[in-house]
């Protein structure tokens, strides 16, 4: 077996500490989307054990502790946040607009 090296990989300086690539859990990202920035945020899920959320591209609820991702428009406020499954985000432009909704369903 080879000895472990302790070295930073690609380049990284020392001093800085690793890098964390863009769509880790807690970093935010901005996408452009309906002409709009958004920030989008990876949410692990187990901070929010015991909340449910609907994503607004699969009209699905997102169950407790499931690993999700948040997003909103950039000048948006936290009314304006939306909890998204990360496959639904990403076909976000390949779906309708318009979900069908019963008259009684919760629109959260």
């Amino acid at each position: 077996m080879s000895p472990r090296h302790n070295r930073p990989r690609g380049g990284e300086n020392p001093a800085e500490g690793p890098r964390t690539p863009p769509g880790r859990f807690g970093l935010e990202n901005t996408e452009e989307w309906m002409g709009e920035d958004w920030k989008v945020r990876h949410v692990a899920g187990a901070s929010a054990v015991g909340k449910r959320y609907r994503c607004p591209g699969c009209d699905q609820e997102i169950p407790s502790g499931t690993p999700h991702l948040v997003a909103w428009p950039e000048y948006g406020g936290v009314d304006d946040r939306r909890h998204w499954h990360k496959a639904c985000w990403n076909a976000k432009d390949r779906r309708t607009t318009k979900v069908q909704r019963s008259r009684n369903a919760p629109k959260h």
